[in-house]
């Protein structure tokens, strides 16, 4: 019987001990890695197909697991989250983003229990792979015009030549993408789109970001370097390695000592955003100084 392939994620070694020992004997899951922060478990998931996530709230690296259950909201098949905490401060939150349990940590005897029901559930609805569609043709059956795919093995010297084409083939027509003006990302278990126009500033956080609007702040799953790409035609410019910014929302730029610059943003709190010394003579065409 497939088993459910466990994660678990903990900055304390015995607590992820501790784990590994309860569920040895749980026969349909299999813990099958470690990892610290947010961020190493999100690159493990790319490469093996997880179905639980066992985390603790507070996780080193910057992001938390609370913010990391955010970073999975959007997805469709996404592991069971068993949230690991010494409080119950974030178990409200924590069951909003689709949490499966949310334990207290030790767990008081036979809690541990109640937990392997709620996965073995869960296991139930989880699939690794999303099954094809079915589809069966009549061949007997001149009605059935449906089209038919051949399936041809492709030889293997013939495989970087047919790649290569296709990739050209996707960069000549990608251009012709439909694109609104909104940014999508996920909030507590949700798909928020954002007006670029109500983006203050994007700020670089390892291979993720954060976006900033006047009242919020979210997390997202793309690198900065792919939303300068996207947001420069709509008059954002990167002031800084770790700063992308809404031009139409700056309101100053400020001279600082030792020959540095910061510029300031509208809206009822200001920001104050540095701008490095190389760009700061392209900001200033840009702006027509």
């Amino acid at each position: 019987m497939p088993k459910l392939k466990t994660l678990l994620i903990h900055p304390d070694p015995e607590v992820r001990t501790a784990l590994r020992d309860v569920l040895e004997d749980v026969r349909f899951i299999q813990v099958l890695g470690e990892a610290v922060s947010a961020f190493e478990a999100m690159e493990m998931l790319e490469a093996i197909p997880y179905g639980v996530f066992f985390v603790a709230v507070d996780l080193p690296g910057g992001a938390s697991g609370i913010e990391m259950a955010q970073m999975l909201a959007g997805r469709k098949h996404k592991p069971a989250l068993v949230f690991i905490s010494d409080t119950e401060a974030h178990a409200y939150a924590a069951f909003e983003l689709g949490a499966t349990d949310y334990l207290l940590w030790p767990p008081p005897a036979g809690r541990m229990a109640r937990t392997v029901d709620r996965l073995q559930n869960f296991k139930t609805r989880f699939r690794e792979v999303p099954a094809p569609a079915s589809y069966a043709a009549d061949p007997d059956d001149p009605e059935d015009e449906r089209e038919h795919t051949v399936q041809l093995p492709l030889p293997e010297e013939e495989q970087d030549s047919f790649l290569a084409a296709l990739k050209s083939a996707w960069n000549q027509t990608g251009g012709r993408r439909l694109e609104i003006e909104k940014l999508a990302v996920s909030q507590d278990g949700r798909t928020i789109l954002i007006p670029y126009d109500q983006i203050i500033f994007v700020e670089a956080f390892e291979d993720y970001s954060y976006v900033h609007t006047a009242n919020q702040k979210f997390l997202s799953s793309h690198r900065l370097k792919n939303l300068e790409d996207r947001l420069e035609p709509h008059r954002f410019f990167r002031v800084h390695r770790k700063y992308l910014v809404n031009l139409d929302m700056v309101t100053e730029i400020a001279s600082m000592p030792g020959s540095n610059f910061m510029l300031r943003t509208a809206g009822r709190t200001r920001i104050e955003l540095p701008i490095s010394r190389r760009r700061i003579a392209e900001l200033k065409k840009v702006i027509g100084l």
